[in-house]
């Protein structure tokens, strides 16, 4: 952990030093003063002297097969007496006792053997009189994440289909896709040979204005109530008169706008959504509340197990409704933060209003569960792909949640390169390190938790950043950023340790430029480098063979940051960017189509180099053209390959334009041309559909332990 003081940029040539400036900016926003020689000598000796109090550190994550998971390394002095209590996750306590030695640290020895998982050691010292005591989270790990080897067996090569969900259209939603498209496009996937099925990130959004971005969530730990399809409440079966209404003329004519509209309209449909899951949830608290019914018991479940965080968000909901601002940051100073006299008399005086929330996650949480069941009952042998954000929005829940944790004043992003000149400030403020050592990894525990919850595959947005991330100063540009380093084998094993929990692999977006010795510790820890069919190029510019792509990897065509297929091949992008204001001027658009027409070229070579198609030249069908692409990617050595549902039905518009704000483009809200129930009858969404060779046959069944 620590500030880098240079890295190499991009271009591989010039060394960028981080300044005294930057440095000072940093570290303020830790809580650390080095606003002058004096005040940063100061803190150094401030944090040496708290390090030197402890006897053992806060947290400490070991591998199940190191020789360090069977003691415990002690601070103490010659002669101490000191007594070690050891309680496994299981509940099973330990007690040891000794006296020091004429060291000044000793290694404790473990009894037996821990398993995997999170226990508690507490230290007691007696020295000179005086009892001291200091706890640690001792985390036994893995050596790695389960991998697609371990689900599917030795020479595992699967498909899955992935989409963004809330670009879905259906006949049934209500102008957004929800859970049961997901359900049902994974049941159609699964029948046509797909092992899995991968969304955009479903946290929670504000779902209004700006604050639509499944990647700048108000919270990672629980769900977006956009996608919950109301029609599937179980408390409408004995809430006749929201039936009643929902099931009026006047009430589906208002739905149609929302189904209708080319763009999501996240504010409307959020608005509608709310009105009758309000209606529904009454229902639950008046007919289903205390009567101990399965309902009632899994609903106290839920609520059990998500415990204090659960609470905190439903707490930040109600009263984020209340307020001109969803902004905690601008809420008067006795609500901006979660505890305090006046933050808890709100809590009770609007209980009601707190148990909304949380019924509605508890809800969100069953129909995703559902879909995950429809997907295995489908033959998935993976089931759902989700996708985990590299961050929050400062303005969020979880910032206001874990405010200790979060660093104020700073945004995360990526430093300047050869396509963004000024470099990237994505907004979203950086998890303190030292904080997240100190608090046991709870929060990161928690996170990735709840992203494998009903997974079987995991996405790690930006995984770099378990290793660095980009921080730049309130006030400053990327070029005055630097990266900090986070403990990434710690993050590593706690994500293997719930990996295998989970029963789940785990991919990493590890695009871009990837610092010397991150790609090989991604490889040992069982992680899957994801590979872009428009990234994997040879220096001269010509597509890579698919048979280069290693097999500990996701293969895919783009991202959701990229064109798509038949957007690329059309130059709708080129198009975009032009109108945006994103391409110089005319002369440097006319560059790019010349540029796009030798890649075009260059990847019909490719598909006829590796036998896809029999001559370099494009099929006369979009259709057969983008199937010979996804050909390409399953012939590949590549474990797991995806196939993006934009791309089976050609979609011409990239569903994000990075940089570029939503008075200029519509970023995450262009829905899909079609609804779902025409995509799956369609021949040529048949026609893009090739994937010989890989995965299970179509139909067959998924095997269970």
């Amino acid at each position: 952990m620590g500030i880098v003081g240079e890295y190499i940029d991009q271009t591989g040539r010039e060394r960028r030093v981080t300044t005294d400036e930057t440095r000072r900016a940093l570290l303020a926003g830790m809580g650390i003063d080095a606003s002058t020689e004096h005040a940063a000598i100061e803190s150094l000796h401030g944090l040496q002297d708290a390090e030197r109090r402890r006897r053992i550190p806060p947290v400490r994550v070991s591998s199940v097969d190191d020789a360090s998971s069977r003691f415990v390394r002690v601070t103490c002095s010659p002669g101490a007496r000191w007594k070690l209590e050891i309680r496994t996750e299981s509940g099973d306590v330990e007690t040891l006792d000794g006296v020091s030695p004429d060291e000044p640290w000793c290694e404790i020895g473990f009894g037996r053997s821990l398993a995997t998982g999170y226990h508690q050691l507490r230290l007691l010292v007696t020295e000179g009189g005086v009892e001291s005591i200091d706890e640690q989270t001792l985390i036994i790990v893995p050596p790695r994440c389960l991998t697609p080897v371990d689900l599917l067996g030795e020479g595992a090569r699967a498909f899955g289909i992935t989409t963004n969900l809330y670009t879905v259209q259906s006949r049934t939603n209500w102008g957004i896709g929800d859970f049961t498209d997901l359900a049902n496009l994974a049941e159609w996937a699964g029948e046509n040979g797909a092992d899995f099925v991968g969304v955009n990130p479903l946290h929670a959004l504000l779902n209004r204005g700006s604050d639509i971005s499944p990647y700048g969530p108000l919270t990672r730990l629980f769900r977006n109530p956009i996608y919950i399809d109301v029609g599937r409440v179980p408390e409408l079966g004995a809430t006749p008169e929201v039936c009643e209404r929902i099931g009026s003329p006047e009430f589906l004519w208002s739905l149609e706008p929302l189904r209708e509209a080319s763009l999501v309209r996240y504010e409307q449909v959020m608005a509608v959504k709310g009105i009758v899951l309000d209606a529904l949830f009454h229902g639950f608290a008046d007919r289903v509340r205390g009567t101990g019914d399965p309902r009632d018991r899994e609903y106290e479940r839920f609520v059990a197990e998500h415990g204090a965080s659960l609470d905190r968000f439903a707490l930040w909901m109600a009263i984020m409704e209340q307020q001109p601002s969803s902004d905690w940051r601008t809420w008067p100073a006795e609500l901006r933060a979660p505890h305090g006299p006046v933050v808890e008399r709100f809590a009770r005086e609007h209980a009601a209003r707190l148990d909304f929330h949380r019924w509605v996650q508890f809800e969100a949480d069953r129909q995703l569960g559902d879909a995950a069941e429809r997907a295995r009952e489908a033959g998935m042998r993976i089931g759902l792909y989700q996708d985990l954000a590299i961050g929050v929005s400062p303005a969020g829940a979880d910032a206001w949640s874990f405010s200790d944790l979060f660093v104020r004043s700073v945004s995360i992003g990526a430093p300047p390169d050869p396509l963004a000149e000024a470099g990237q400030n994505w907004g979203l403020p950086p998890i303190a390190p030292r904080a997240l050592a100190a608090n046991g990894y709870r929060y990161f525990v928690d996170t990735v938790r709840s992203a494998f919850r009903h997974a079987g595959a995991l996405r790690m947005d930006h995984v770099l950043g378990l290793f660095r991330l980009f921080w730049i100063p309130e006030g400053g540009s990327a070029a005055d950023g630097a990266y900090v380093r986070y403990p990434s084998d710690d993050l590593l094993g706690i994500l293997a340790l719930e990996s295998a929990r989970h029963k789940a692999v785990v991919v990493g977006e590890d695009l871009g430029t990837v610092p010397e010795g991150v790609g090989p510790a991604l490889a040992r820890w069982g992680v899957l480098s994801s590979k872009v069919l428009f990234f994997e190029r040879e220096s001269d510019g010509r597509f890579k063979s698919a048979t280069n792509y290693p097999p500990l990897s996701l293969a895919t065509a783009n991202t959701h940051d990229m064109p798509t297929i038949a957007g690329f091949w059309e130059e709708r992008d080129i198009d975009t960017r032009s109108k945006l204001g994103l391409i110089a001027d005319e002369a440097a658009t006319e560059q790019a189509r010349e540029e796009r027409d030798h890649d075009r070229q260059a990847l019909l070579d490719r598909l006829a180099d590796d036998d896809v198609l029999p001559y370099p030249i494009a099929p006369a069908s979009p259709a057969d053209l983008r199937g010979a692409v996804h050909d390409l990617l399953c012939r590949s050595p590549a474990q797991l390959v995806g196939l993006s549902l934009d791309d089976l039905v050609g979609e011409l518009d990239a569903v994000n334009v990075p940089g570029v704000g939503p008075d200029r483009h519509p970023s995450w809200m262009r829905k899909m041309r079609q609804p779902l129930e025409v995509i799956v009858m369609s021949d040529d969404t048949r026609a893009a559909l090739r994937c010989a060779d890989r995965g299970r046959a179509p139909g067959s069944a998924a095997t269970s332990d």
